[in-house]
């Protein structure tokens, strides 16, 4: 659970804090040194940045504290959206590349367990998805509740934006948080047109006929 504070300083400061011990990758992955010819794109790739030096556990125990997914699914999908070619993606080279693309991975992965790690990120993204939308459709949380909801979620999600190394100015950020009550709000209404034939608006009254 999250506290009231939300995930802003104290996360950061345990994420980036430097650690004494690498952990070890309990998935199936190949063990090996750093090609000595390293690709131009994977030399000057910055993701991650921020957490140089952190381990996999604490960068897992951060995320499994919030979310569903795995600090290795995590960096596997980013890094499976940004190798992403015309015909498919690198998943080679971001195998054998991994602990130079990402400081808290130790191990390099094979193909097959690139691409089983970007499954599971997709899996637990649309059982999430489904798990989230049918609670804000059921009327089983009030306007509030679900505001506070869509809050703690926006936060999380914007700090690990940040960690990878996206900037998201104040007016940006308000305006995410602005675009996502919108969003709720047209869910909730719509909802309630879906349990009942007519039905009053819960956030600004308005009377809708599903006739």
């Amino acid at each position: 659970m999250t506290d009231d504070s939300g995930p802003a300083e104290d996360d950061a400061v345990q994420l980036e804090d430097g650690a004494a011990n690498d952990a070890t990758e309990d998935q199936q992955s190949e063990t090996g040194d750093a090609s000595p010819g390293i690709p131009e794109d994977v030399r000057t790739y910055d993701r991650f940045t921020k957490i140089d030096g952190s381990t996999y556990d604490r960068a897992n125990e951060f995320l499994r504290e919030r979310t569903y997914i795995t600090a290795r699914e995590w960096a596997i999908a980013r890094l499976c959206a940004d190798f992403r070619t015309e015909t498919g993606v690198e998943m080679t080279k971001i195998g054998e590349h991994l602990p130079e693309l990402v400081p808290f991975m130790t191990d390099t992965y094979s193909p097959q367990a690139v691409n089983q790690a970007r499954h599971s990120f997709e899996e637990k993204v649309r059982t999430a998805g489904a798990t989230f939308l049918y609670g804000a459709m059921s009327d089983f949380f009030t306007a509030e509740e679900l505001d506070d909801v869509m809050y703690e979620a926006t936060e999380v999600a914007k700090f690990l934006l940040e960690v990878e190394g996206v900037d998201l100015s104040v007016e940006e950020e308000l305006q995410a948080e602005d675009d996502v009550s919108e969003v709720m709000r047209e869910v909730r209404e719509h909802s309630a047109a879906l349990r009942h034939d007519e039905v009053t608006c819960p956030e600004c009254g308005h009377h809708i006929d599903t006739e």
